[in-house]
């Protein structure tokens, strides 16, 4: 699992609108990577439409914001579209990059256990380093605080 200083694991996933998207080739840029557990759900909609919403600040700020889940490219494709959002959508369908990012772990959901994806965001740095991270994130707020974050990077 990479903590803060660690150089951010690289990948390659395929992304909304069919292309694929390489976190190395990003640089210089700073990344806003976060991991979220299903499209369309309340709370990974929450996040998504507060990063949307704040999209032209990470920008002026130097930061790409790219959004991680196991959905399909067809279901972030739907998603996009269903509520207009201005964010990169990656698919780690058979959740290698969850997994070494340490995301991919057990949760109990009224006594059911699962494994599933923890909503989680990763600040990186323009030389591809973990400059801030957020575990078992609330979606309410959490853009903004990412945001106060990128800019005193």
């Amino acid at each position: 699992m990479p903590e803060q200083g660690d150089t951010a694991p690289d990948f390659t996933l395929p992304r909304d609108g069919g292309d694929k998207l390489t976190l190395s080739a990003l640089k210089p840029a700073k990344v806003v990577l976060y991991f979220y557990p299903r499209d369309d759900t309340p709370g990974c909609t929450t996040e998504a439409l507060e990063f949307t919403a704040l999209a032209a600040e990470f920008a002026t700020a130097g930061a790409q914001v790219v959004g991680v889940s196991k959905d399909t490219v067809a279901k972030h494709d739907k998603f996009i579209t269903k509520h207009d959002l201005g964010v990169a959508l990656v698919s780690d369908a058979d959740s290698d990059v969850c997994e070494r990012y340490g995301v991919w772990v057990e949760k109990n959901m009224y006594g059911k256990i699962s494994m599933g994806i923890e909503r989680a965001t990763f600040l990186i740095d323009g030389d591809g380093r973990i400059a801030q991270l957020w575990r078992k994130v609330k979606a309410k707020g959490h853009a903004e605080e990412v945001l106060k974050a990128v800019r005193d990077l």
